[in-house]
């Protein structure tokens, strides 16, 4: 039997799974025992609501699936997604190239911080973001190699991430991220000494019990705005499933 291109794509050893996200009619290729994407990416895609037509960053993309997601939610949207790591830029590129997408999503393997000497300022319409939140030397080290550079700030810190983001996208245009929220207040200072506007605040909560664990936020420079504090999103429902909204961000498709 002849091996075609989309086989050699779609074939994961060991070390990697291939996964779905049928709602959005993607694969995704992971590795199997380092960093994988939870829930966290698809609230940022729906929160950010790209925009037909939109050039698109996404900074630290990991297996590129935020950058999937926005190109599957805009039919005529394109993005470039940085990733810094090799063998998830790697990872990120096949991913891409097995779901058809390589005509409007570009992986570019580099550091968030040297970003100036690729992009001309103001390149994108929308910057979106899920950086590492936990600060060097903080939190439990993983024995899963690759799981605590997408988790632990490395090269770049949350400031450098702004910094870029904010280079990155027109004055008219959006930043939106994801984050922890142990790191609110730091993130609004940043931002306040980086003059971006803060315009939207989600919270999301396990359920309504539980207290928000992360948040996430618009930014814009160039322009002021009041913020919006959102409703609380909310990952389960009083009866222990998972919410109403949870499962429309998911096309109603629950997770394995």
């Amino acid at each position: 039997m002849t091996t075609t291109m989309t086989d050699k794509l779609i074939h994961c050893d060991e070390r990697e799974t291939l996964d779905e996200l049928s709602g959005y009619d993607l694969r995704i290729i992971q590795p199997r025992h380092g960093y994988r994407f939870s829930v966290d990416p698809l609230l940022l895609a729906d929160f950010a609501g790209v925009q037909e037509g939109e050039s698109c960053a996404d900074l630290g993309t990991g297996c590129g699936v935020i950058a999937l997601l926005l190109a599957r939610l805009a039919q005529k949207s394109s993005v470039t997604a940085i990733e810094f790591q090799q063998v998830m830029a790697d990872i990120a590129s096949r991913n891409v190239a097995l779901n058809g997408l390589s005509d409007r999503v570009q992986i570019v393997e580099d550091d968030v911080i040297s970003l100036k000497s690729r992009f001309p300022v103001d390149s994108f319409d929308l910057v979106v973001s899920n950086p590492p939140y936990r600060r060097p030397g903080t939190g439990k080290i993983s024995p899963r190699r690759g799981r605590d550079e997408a988790r632990h700030e490395t090269s770049a810190t949350l400031a450098d991430f702004l910094a870029a983001a904010k280079y990155l996208v027109k004055p008219s245009g959006r930043i939106c991220l994801i984050y922890h929220t142990c790191r609110l207040a730091e993130l609004m200072a940043q931002a306040a000494g980086q003059k971006l506007a803060p315009l939207r605040l989600r919270m999301v909560h396990g359920n309504s019990q539980m207290d928000a664990r992360m948040f996430m936020i618009e930014l814009a420079k160039g322009r002021t705005g009041e913020l919006k504090v959102e409703p609380p999103l909310l990952v389960r429902g009083e009866d222990g499933g998972y919410s109403s909204e949870k499962l429309r961000i998911y096309r109603k498709v629950e997770e394995p």
